[in-house]
């Protein structure tokens, strides 16, 4: 090789790395920001304790309360070098409220399923104490579902913080429509520590009929209401609900960074057989099989997130109901189901009914509804609609009208978006 080959080589070589440098650098991307989303934090009535404490300072208070009742507050301790550490504790509302200085709880109410709630659904709840506090705790399910005068004797408010699922036949609306009518006749404020509702999303289903009020529906609502607790409560009183149009004095402490729309997962199951978000969304629609001879899931560990019967297309899903704790007697105790497994299927947005009309058309057994299904549906008219052989876009019709209306009063009453 001679001397200009080598040097034109060289050059040659040197000019192909410029240009790959050239071409690397220009390929090469700029490394990508770390995009961090941005999401405020719910916060509840309870924890808003700025906005409440001092309505409840030196008064005597009483407290309807269950396992759900409570609230993330920060705690500030000092280690060995003096340092001030924090972090944040869960504590229930009572426990927290009964070692303030200044604040006076006279008693608990427990609602169905109790204090701690691990109480069958429609099991009968005894007063008692509570163990740690040794506060009496008075039931208001089984005969006593509105507190007396007695039992309200020398009460100046009465703090209402429990967490509903936003369907009309959980009975925890129930309560509060008995503590809202009670207070109101004996004088007594009501306080209300509003919490989201799950299904706070949507607004569906049949409009309950006033002949077929229960405790499982005592109000002109559909299925799915679509209002927070709080929101609920200011409804029940501005209709004038309650026994002879009275009003009860009554404060919301509203929810912060909350909408309808807003996602929310609970922390602590509302009841026993609510074991987690996908249950909560199908519990609206599921419910109504417990006015039917299919069961919802109760002794399984999937509880209204399966249905069936043994009266069911055998080729499907099966399961066996058991006891366990929050079902000690299931429908079909150890007889084996058939039917549906839901756990997949998207969340709701609105009441599903295909899942009852398929089941009441595979059924096999003569009674598919019991009296119970009335008192659930808030009507006759579903069941007749049923065994009519209607579609559901054919039910669905006949709710719009009703619907509308319900729509109507419901926005006088929103606190949220």
């Amino acid at each position: 090789m001679t001397l200009n080959s080598f040097k034109s080589t060289s050059l040659f070589l040197f000019i192909l790395m410029i240009f790959q440098l050239i071409a690397c650098a220009q390929n090469q991307q700029p490394p990508l920001k770390k995009v961090r989303k941005e999401i405020t934090e719910i916060k509840t009535g309870a924890e808003q304790t700025q906005q409440y404490l001092d309505l409840l300072k030196e008064k005597n208070i009483a407290i309807v309360a269950n396992q759900t009742s409570v609230l993330s507050i920060l705690q500030q301790t000092e280690n060995a070098s003096n340092k001030i550490l924090s972090k944040k504790d869960t504590l229930h509302l009572v426990d927290y409220l009964y070692h303030l200085k200044g604040i006076k709880i006279d008693k608990v109410f427990a609602p169905e399923h109790g204090f701690r709630g691990n109480a069958d659904a429609g099991e009968v709840i005894k007063d008692g104490f509570d163990t740690k506090t040794g506060l009496p705790i008075i039931s208001l399910y089984g005969k006593n579902k509105k507190p007396s005068a007695k039992q309200l004797l020398g009460i100046e408010v009465m703090v209402f913080d429990i967490q509903d699922v936003g369907a009309r036949f959980y009975t925890y609306i129930s309560t509060l429509h008995y503590i809202m009518e009670a207070c109101a006749e004996n004088g007594i404020a009501v306080l209300i520590l509003d919490r989201p509702n799950p299904n706070g999303h949507y607004i569906d289903g049949p409009v309950l009929e006033a002949p077929h009020q229960s405790f499982v529906g005592m109000h002109k609502v559909p299925v799915v209401y679509g209002m927070t607790i709080g929101e609920y409560g200011q409804m029940i009183n501005g209709e004038k609900w309650l026994k002879n149009g009275i009003q009860c004095d009554l404060t919301v402490i509203p929810l912060k960074n909350y909408t309808h729309n807003s996602a929310y997962s609970l922390a602590i199951k509302p009841s026993p057989n609510l074991p987690n978000d996908k249950a909560i969304n199908l519990y609206p629609s599921l419910c109504l099989f417990e006015g039917t001879n299919v069961s919802a899931g109760r002794g399984t560990a999937m509880q209204f997130q399966i249905y069936g019967s043994p009266y069911l297309d055998k080729r499907s899903f099966s399961f066996t109901p058991m006891s366990n704790d929050g079902a000690k007697y299931p429908k079909y105790n150890n007889e084996i189901c058939y039917g549906e497994n839901l756990l997949k299927t998207a969340n709701l947005t609105q009441l599903n009914l295909a899942w009852l009309l398929k089941a009441y058309k595979q059924n096999t057994e003569k009674d598919f509804f019991n009296s119970f299904f009335t008192n659930l549906a808030g009507t006759k008219k579903l069941q007749d609609q049923i065994e009519s052989g209607f579609s559901e876009k054919e039910i669905r019709k006949t709710w719009q009208k009703d619907l509308k209306a319900f729509q109507k009063i419901r926005k006088k009453y929103l606190l949220y978006k």
